[in-house]
């Protein structure tokens, strides 16, 4: 019963990021009309809740390719976890690869909108993604994630040093 509940709080993603002009990430932007007109402190590390059966990494693995439609392959960095404001605990793991956002094939959900309309609509998950510049990233993406990008330049920092 543990296991069950812990997953009920606790998500994993991954941060992609690559080297062009300096460090960029990948944050997707939330689908569906509650974030259809928000931009700035709305987009987020893809990510999602934790299975009972499957480990962080392999949740946040699974998450990433249903967010997006693609699966990288390259070696994941741990970033270490965050609880958020309302009390989730976030796993994150950094992956250096490039991708196209523009080949975005995000899973859906469904939803009644209006709300009382008796109306399901269904929303992408992600309506979009987008690679951006460490202080661009700040800015756009949710506070509580924020942690993970200083996370990720330290961890590149040090690597720097070690070649």
């Amino acid at each position: 019963m543990p296991d069950r509940v812990s997953s009920k709080i606790q998500s994993a993603g991954l941060l992609l990021f690559r080297r062009v002009g300096g460090v960029q990430v990948l944050l997707g932007h939330p689908g569906g009309p509650f974030w259809s007109r928000k931009d700035q402190g709305a987009w987020t590390i893809p990510k999602g809740l934790i299975g009972s059966s499957e480990s962080p990494l392999s949740a946040a693995q699974r998450e990433f390719a249903e967010e997006t439609g693609y699966r990288p392959g390259g070696e994941a960095i741990p970033l270490g976890s965050v609880k958020q404001a309302g009390g989730k605990v976030v796993h994150v793991w950094a992956i250096e690869e490039d991708w196209d956002p523009a080949d975005l094939q995000s899973n859906t959900f469904e939803m009644e909108w209006p709300p009382r309309s008796g109306r399901r609509l269904s929303f992408p998950e992600i309506d979009r993604a987008c690679w951006f510049g460490i202080a661009e990233a700040r800015l756009k993406m949710l506070k509580g994630q924020a942690a993970f990008l200083d996370r990720l330049l330290e961890t590149l920092g040090r690597a720097e040093v070690s070649k």
